[in-house]
């Protein structure tokens, strides 16, 4: 048995690991009764890549084709997102949909359907797979794409693992003309004016803004709002910068409301100006946490959990305002608050994005977080929001069901695509799925 666990280091499961070598690897892996779970690379924060018996994709590591005409790639389910920078960026492409580290399998991106900073425009990861190969629970192999297994596709996309498992992809890239990012920061006051800026900016390819989530009155919710554009010329070059190392986890108490509320205000007053550009490498604006290796580690031995969720932007930011005043007045410190906009929902019967407001914050896994969180999802599922299934760790059946309404006929396809009693997650057992 090995342990395991997501990115937040929290829970953490005994598992049967197996690390097949090839697709017909994994299909042989199905003729054991116990139902198994997928992992990538571990990037999930929670409990959706864990279970009793869990299939490691790592070996599935291979490029299989690439057309530097047309910007699609053809590659195994294990090759990560920075293997594709590697290969892309000096060809003048990069990947359509990003989340917020490189460190994600292409099989992972897919069970999550990841966004990025750029959904209000261009959709999620799922939006822009072309087909791919997915390893079904009787074993068989189908491939799905708008046209040919519509169903599957959008059961597989956001299912996070559990409707198959995913073994190649092909996924349509996006030019690019350079390495690096043209980044204008923004300085908001407070939530009011952080949104009015995303209204007033729904043009810019990418938004993104980091939220003091510990400031109250009227500086309540005060940001910055970090946009990008493309460069229209530089070098094209995937930038390789060693990562500095977090060696051991954190004492816990260092995370407190004064060291957070300190860091927050160094970090709201270093933007000294209301607008500011400047230009740096793609990297440095779409994975500053990559920079620091094992950042986990800096919540300590028990862990982290991520909130991440959504509110629809017609009456999203009330909510989004009471959330925010909720957690300014536990004192429970959050370092690590992204606010983004998102674009209208996908057909995926699972895909978290919805149109609106998006906000993702890291606390401590310890039990005032957990009863802060619980006080928090009725504020969510109120306002016709959900949580995001790749961050979750804790989650109830019945919010997960509140939020996510086609989880029925998720299950159905599931049934369809032979999926039940084959593919299950710790996390899937926890939402009462089959």
């Amino acid at each position: 048995m090995t342990e395991l666990h997501g990115w937040g280091r929290y829970p953490r499961v005994d598992a049967r690991l197996e690390t097949p070598a090839s697709p017909r690897g994994c299909a042989d892996a199905l003729a054991d009764p116990l139902p198994l779970i997928a992992r990538g690379l571990g990037r999930s924060y929670g409990d959706s890549a864990l279970g009793a018996r869990v299939l490691s994709t790592r070996r599935l590591d291979h490029f299989i084709a690439f057309d530097d005409a047309t910007g699609v790639l053809d590659c195994e389910a294990g090759v990560s997102l920075g293997e594709i920078l590697r290969l892309a960026v000096p060809r003048g492409w990069f990947l359509a949909v990003t989340p917020g580290t490189r460190h994600v399998s292409v099989g992972g991106a897919i069970a999550s359907d990841v966004h990025g900073k750029n959904h209000h425009l261009d959709g999620s990861f799922g939006d822009h797979v072309l087909d791919m190969q997915v390893l079904l629970g009787n074993g068989e192999v189908a491939r799905a794409s708008a046209n040919e297994n519509p169903e599957l596709l959008r059961a597989v996309c956001g299912g996070m693992g559990l409707a198959g498992v995913v073994l190649r992809a092909r996924l349509q890239l996006q030019r690019i003309a350079s390495a690096q990012i043209v980044e204008t920061t923004v300085k908001a006051p407070s939530l009011d004016a952080v949104l009015e800026a995303f209204d007033a900016h729904l043009a810019a390819r990418y938004s993104v803004a980091w939220i003091d989530c510990l400031a109250r009155g009227g500086a309540l919710g005060r940001s910055l709002l970090m946009l990008g554009e493309h460069a229209p010329e530089g070098p094209l070059a995937a930038q390789e910068v060693a990562p500095k190392p977090v060696p051991f986890d954190m004492p816990p108490w260092l995370l407190n409301r004064a060291s957070a509320g300190a860091f927050n205000a160094l970090y709201y007053g270093r933007a000294l100006r209301a607008t500011k550009t400047r230009t740096l490498p793609l990297e440095q604006y779409f994975y500053p946490l990559d920079a620091l290796a094992h950042w986990n580690r800096l919540y300590g031995a028990p862990g982290l959990v991520q909130y991440q969720f959504v509110v629809p932007r017609a009456g999203g930011a009330g909510a989004l305002r009471e959330v925010i005043r909720r957690i300014a007045d536990s004192g429970c410190g959050a370092f690590l608050a992204v606010l983004k906009l998102l674009g209208p929902a996908n057909a995926n019967l699972l895909s978290f994005p919805m149109e609106g407001y998006t906000l993702a914050l890291d606390f401590k896994a310890e039990p005032r977080t957990f009863a802060l969180l619980d006080a928090l999802d009725p504020v969510v599922l109120d306002a016709g929001g959900r949580i995001y299934l790749a961050k979750d760790a804790r989650m109830s059946e019945s919010t997960f069901k509140r939020g996510y309404p086609r989880w029925q006929e998720f299950e159905e396809a599931r049934a369809r695509w032979h999926a039940h009693g084959r593919f299950a997650s710790a996390q899937s057992r926890r939402l009462g799925l089959r």
